[in-house]
């Protein structure tokens, strides 16, 4: 059965190797960029249906937009896959004075799967790319008050997508499905290249993973759960994903993030 699949950050990488696969196997792809002419060159390596959306994730007003667009042109769609993810900028402050990273890798994946969900299939899913680099969350780093090293922010970040994945699960027990996925360690990505300046572990170990999380029925009753691909295997994510407490402050800080940005 075909199915219509939304990967962000879908030009290069993890994420355009996903399209492709998806793609092959039929599936409508509704690949995602900041740049057109990178989507026409990522659409050109593309077998299959494919939809272009241009959208810069670090500016709250095209996060609304990209969801209105999407929604203006379907009435459901099966899965989405918030693969976009930053480690290093030039500049690491937002328009909004937010950090750039939390902003793309958490703040506006939450806010466009939460526009989304009327057009999410019940029996569809919500696949958001985690990693095995996870840290508490500072909340004064969080709301752009406070600067911190790129790893940190990064990981940082990574809990709090973790974490919105565990808790939005909790409040869709009918569907669909929210999964936190660690596609795996150093794999070679821009953003492996660019931020630890190595060439980085096969590609398709993270586009085959993603596959299987946004298709396959291994994957089929895994809400709110955290699959580490490292391991091979459903696992816990950080101690500080698991506690109620942190849990809750960093639900508020997002929420006020997405309502202060708009």
């Amino acid at each position: 059965m075909t199915k219509t699949i939304l990967i962000t950050g879908s030009t290069d990488g993890i994420g355009l190797l996903t399209a492709q696969t998806l793609a092959a196997e039929g599936h409508r792809v509704l690949l995602h960029g900041r740049n057109a002419a990178k989507l026409e060159a990522a659409a050109n390596t593309i077998e299959g249906p494919v939809e272009l959306y241009k959208s810069d994730l670090s500016n709250m007003a095209d996060v609304h937009a990209l969801a209105s667009d999407i929604r203006a042109k379907h009435d459901k769609i099966d899965v989405v896959i918030n693969n976009a993810g930053i480690l290093k900028a030039p500049n690491t402050v937002t328009k909004g004075g937010y950090d750039l990273r939390f902003m793309v890798n958490a703040i506006a994946p939450y806010v466009l799967t939460r526009d989304l969900l009327p057009i999410i299939a019940k029996d569809g899913r919500v696949v958001n790319l985690s990693s095995a680099a996870q840290a508490p969350v500072d909340l004064d780093a969080l709301h752009g008050c406070r600067q911190l090293s790129d790893m940190d922010v990064y990981a940082q970040s990574k809990l709090a997508l973790t974490i919105w994945s565990r808790e939005m699960a909790k409040t869709l027990p009918d569907g669909p499905a929210v999964i936190a996925v660690n596609p795996g360690s150093l794999l070679a990505s821009k953003l492996v290249k660019e931020g630890f300046g190595i060439a980085g572990n096969d590609l398709s170990i993270g586009a085959n993973i993603l596959r299987d999380a946004a298709l396959d029925a291994s994957f089929a009753n895994a809400s709110g759960a955290y699959f580490d691909n490292d391991s091979q295997q459903f696992a816990q994510p950080h101690a500080a994903a698991l506690d109620a407490a942190h849990s809750a402050e960093v639900m508020q800080g997002l929420d006020e993030a997405a309502a202060m940005l708009g």
